[in-house]
């Protein structure tokens, strides 16, 4: 990365630190007003640094990742499960995957000291160190289409949990709600491998991204719900399900962000997990646990415009023009 990118990352980090320490402060001023805020005790505030941690291996490890695929993929003229051997002889996928699964440690972590709706929209920091690792190895600059796709990807996840933040309230999850959810969960995957199965010929990176986000949000909001009753200790047979359901459909999702790999740039790929994934947590946690049940419709509405506005960063960002045939690319750098 270059030598200008450390004041960037450190300036953002300070950034939101500050943001925190402000947020903390106005929630005590707002509190005569009747505004609605959220609290975060110092406690609670240690996932932030954690969460923020774990983008970092996020970013990493899908740019190695993404390296390990493209090697795979010129060997063999093919990706494919038939191709895991040969992933798994290569250092840089090896070192990527390792950083990912500390990512979900991290996350983990992370989920486990604050709400999920303060720590998952920290991961849209992974974006911007994936697209200045991608630029720096791939020695592109990036355009100015592709900077305003990025800050819609993340000012629209922004606003919308910045809303969830404001309106939702957190609830004991009860068993049918967890039934919903796994059962959601349940035919949502089924869509999805039923869907690859009949066209993965003709799916384009996106389906690969939203399909990966979608699964991610699911494997976060069962986490949550995991980690909840362990600590509340009402861990019984249902959680143990849950947990294997949790894990199904980490497994599928990995592949997915695979295939992302294969048909995409890494950039991409971490733009619509970071974009698709709180979404989809958020917005089980709104439908499902009930959290926005006192949301005045207004917020209904900001929820709905952040959506499409990240949505849209995402497609933009997917759509990007790629090199002319013919157009001879600069030789990546080793990393």
């Amino acid at each position: 990365m270059a030598a200008t990118s450390f004041p960037v990352l450190a300036a953002g980090a300070l950034l939101l630190s500050g943001t925190a320490g402000i947020v903390a402060q106005s929630a005590r001023a707002a509190v005569d007003l009747d505004i609605p805020t959220i609290s975060v005790t110092p406690y609670q505030a240690i996932g932030i640094p954690i969460a923020l941690v774990g983008a970092f291996f996020l970013a990493v490890g899908t740019q190695l990742q993404s390296r390990g695929v493209g090697k795979v993929e010129a060997a063999s003229s093919a990706f494919g499960l038939k191709q895991l051997p040969q992933l798994l002889g290569r250092p840089s996928w090896l070192i990527g995957t390792l950083l990912l699964g500390l990512a979900i440690v991290f996350q983990l972590v992370a989920l486990a000291f604050a709400p999920l709706i303060v720590v998952q929209p920290l991961g849209a920091i992974a974006l911007v160190i994936t697209a200045l690792l991608n630029a720096r190895v791939t020695r592109v600059k990036i355009t100015k289409e592709q900077t305003r796709a990025m800050v819609l990807c993340v000012a629209g996840i922004g606003l919308f949990v910045v809303v969830a933040a404001l309106y939702a309230v957190e609830e004991p999850i009860r068993q049918p709600q967890l039934i919903i959810i796994l059962i959601m969960l349940t035919v949502v995957t089924l869509a999805l491998a039923g869907a690859y199965a009949l066209w993965r010929r003709k799916l384009h990176t996106v389906f690969y991204v939203v399909a990966a986000g979608v699964l991610y949000g699911f494997v976060v909001t069962l986490a949550k719900v995991v980690i909840n009753r362990v600590i509340t200790q009402n861990f019984e047979g249902l959680t143990v399900v849950g947990i294997i359901a949790l894990l199904v459909a980490a497994g599928v999702g990995g592949f997915f962000v695979q295939k992302a790999h294969q048909s995409g740039q890494p950039d991409l790929v971490v733009a619509g997990l970071t974009v698709v994934d709180p979404l989809v947590a958020v917005g089980i946690g709104i439908v499902v646990l009930g959290e926005a049940a006192s949301a005045p419709w207004f917020a209904l509405v900001l929820f709905v415009v952040a959506g499409a506005i990240a949505v849209f960063g995402v497609w933009k960002l997917a759509m990007r023009p790629v090199p002319a045939p013919g157009e001879k690319p600069k030789k990546p750098r080793v990393i």
